[in-house]
């Protein structure tokens, strides 16, 4: 299966369960539903490039992940003082091969993790093949990770709408093993705690 469509189930996966697209604005927002920024684009893709190094920051042992394709779209039924805005998505895909049976233990610390720093949970999918979890800030950015093929996670940052900028690639560094292609492979990296095929011990912090 080539990481084409291996992403285009995930975002399928996101779609179902959490009822919005992940490559656009997925929800529709007005003015007054929320304290409207005067910031850009790419200042909110930058703040949802910190979302996301901080969800990786709080895992340990450290997840091995790289960056996967970002976009941009247009809300086209929001202004902010007269002006076009645009929603940014940022993607990333853990190359640490995530056992079944730590599956669980991961999602659990992403999901605490995402409550400690004050996000709301919005949804989950408790699929055993495909689980998810989606959470959202106060400045309603959109965050989710999902479970795709063979284990591989999937992450995502969507951004509210803000004023049209260009938008630049992530800033932020990734710890990935460097790969040869354009295409994000299938998970190859071996984790002592995060492959092992046995439950998490009793009394393991990470859980």
């Amino acid at each position: 299966m080539t990481k084409a469509v291996r992403h285009t189930l995930a975002t399928a996966l996101v779609v179902l369960t959490a009822g919005c697209g992940v490559s656009g604005a997925p929800w529709t927002q007005k003015e007054d539903d929320h304290m409207a920024s005067k910031i850009s684009l790419q200042e909110a893709a930058e703040k949802a490039d910190a979302i996301m190094l901080g969800t990786f920051s709080s895992v340990r042992p450290p997840l091995n992940w790289v960056h996967d394709a970002d976009t941009d779209s247009r809300c086209p039924d929001y202004t902010i003082d007269g002006k076009k805005t645009g929603s940014a998505t940022r993607r990333a895909v853990v190359m640490t091969m995530v056992s079944d049976e730590r599956r669980g233990s991961l999602l659990g610390v992403l999901e605490r993790t995402w409550k400690q720093k004050g996000y709301e949970i919005t949804g989950t999918n408790p699929s055993k093949e495909h689980p998810a979890i989606f959470a959202r800030t106060p400045e309603d950015f959109r965050m989710g990770v999902t479970v795709g093929d063979k284990g591989q996670f999937f992450f995502t940052v969507t951004t509210a709408c803000y004023i049209e900028s260009d938008v630049a690639p992530p800033k932020t560094k990734a710890n990935g093993t460097p790969f040869e292609g354009e295409d994000v492979p299938y998970p190859s990296v071996h984790s002592d705690f995060w492959s092992a095929t046995t439950p998490p011990p009793s009394g393991s912090p990470t859980p």
